[in-house]
């Protein structure tokens, strides 16, 4: 939480991210991306500019509602709306060179009335809380206020090249804080203001930043030194690294994706990590998929979603064409599912994984696929609950096939 407002430069700075992420559709990291590009800015101050537009991205309709400003509008009143996220957070006003002044008693009023609507007050979209509504039942209120949250800061132990107590203390000494997760055996919760991404820890590949529900998906592949494993949509390899840890670096370990530019992201931080086991490779057709069948040991499905259990992190997806995509995302999820599970070996371990808490894109999902597929046996599954663990949000289905066919 900020203690002090924002620097005149840094209001500007928020407001013109806020303004290309509502107004020209640019995702969050590209609209930070292309701000922050070639300014000499302090970690600090950077760190506190994200955390201001975070906030009012998880919450956009509530701070809209009280300072009465449209998303399209952010350009034209967006001091409004900075300086009624300042009062609303208890800090003074910042001072900028233009600035829409605030009706203090309007506020106070408007405030009290928000308070009255729970939805609105945790920040939900309209369309998002039918859903959730709807696939979650009682359980989803809980999960709702739980979405609108600062995410935390974790990270996982490279346990390649050291161990978690060892990461600590490295990392104590070059003046960051952080705790163990319970039930999380390589996971560090931040609990500093640190720039990590300066340290030592990081630069020799001792730790990767990655929330510690995603670590309990990679864990949950349960991969062994000397087998084949295959991660078929690895992106930019944050699971792929965990799994050649869990390998101790031994054995095969397969990253595919489509997009080649995230595999070659992949390959520069797993030469940082000393991951030397992995091998990326292009999906350039199904071929690529049928030439790898019935091979792998264990192989990961972490399939594209609506990231619905990653808001936190990614608020900006909440104001996206997401209901429209959904569909599209829920077909290509069976289809991944259907033709990547063919590379599992009999004997073998599929995981099948979203950033999702919604059971449309879950359980619905292995359902589905067991009913059409008896060559497969369904042994447990786990909702990443945010509110449960005050991690991101994610799902993991473990299935085993029993049966080439």
């Amino acid at each position: 939480m900020l203690k002090s407002p924002l620097s005149p430069s840094s209001n500007e700075l928020a407001i013109s991210i806020l303004d290309l992420v509502l107004s020209e559709g640019k995702p969050l990291d590209r609209a930070y991306s292309q701000h922050f590009s070639g300014l000499k800015l302090e970690p600090t101050e950077q760190g506190r500019i994200t955390f201001v537009v975070g906030d009012i991205l998880r919450r956009l309709n509530l701070y809209c509602y009280l300072s009465d400003v449209k998303p399209e509008e952010m350009a034209r009143l967006g001091t409004r709306l900075l300086n009624v996220w300042h009062l609303f957070n208890e800090l003074p006003l910042p001072k900028m060179q233009y600035s829409l002044q605030v009706d203090a008693a309007e506020l106070a009023a408007r405030i009290e009335q928000a308070k009255q609507q729970p939805v609105l007050w945790d920040g939900c979209p309209d369309w998002l809380n039918e859903m959730g509504e709807a696939q979650m039942g009682d359980k989803w209120p809980a999960e709702r206020a739980a979405l609108n949250q600062p995410a935390k800061r974790f990270l996982r132990t490279n346990t390649l090249k050291c161990t978690r107590d060892e990461l600590a203390n490295a990392l104590r000494k070059e003046g960051v804080q952080t705790v163990a997760v319970e039930g999380v055996d390589t996971a560090l919760e931040v609990t500093s203001d640190s720039a990590l991404f300066r340290t030592e820890a990081f630069k020799n590949g001792w730790f990767e930043q990655q929330d510690a529900g995603s670590q309990l998906v990679a864990l949950a592949l349960d991969a062994k030194p000397g087998m084949r494993v295959v991660d078929a949509c690895a992106g930019a390899g944050g699971k792929t690294l965990s799994i050649s840890a869990q390998m101790q670096g031994k054995g095969r370990l397969l990253a595919m994706d489509v997009e080649q530019w995230k595999l070659d992201n992949l390959k520069q931080r797993a030469r940082r990590a000393g991951a030397h086991n992995v091998e990326t490779r292009i999906i350039a057709s199904s071929k690529t998929i049928k030439r790898l069948k019935l091979t792998a040991d264990r192989v990961l499905l972490d399939v594209p979603c609506s990231g619905l259990g990653v808001l936190k992190r990614n608020p900006d997806a909440k104001w996206r064409d997401t209901p429209e995509r959904l569909p599209v995302l829920v077909e290509l999820q069976k289809h991944i599912l259907q033709s990547y599970s063919r590379m599992v070996k009999v004997g073998g371990i599929l995981v099948y994984a979203t950033c999702s808490i919604m059971p449309e894109e879950n359980r619905d999902q292995v359902d589905a696929f067991l009913a059409e597929n008896k060559h497969f046996r369904f042994i447990e599954d786990e909702t990443i609950s945010p509110a449960e663990t005050g991690f991101d949000g994610f799902y993991l289905a473990k299935l085993e096939r029993i049966a080439e066919a």
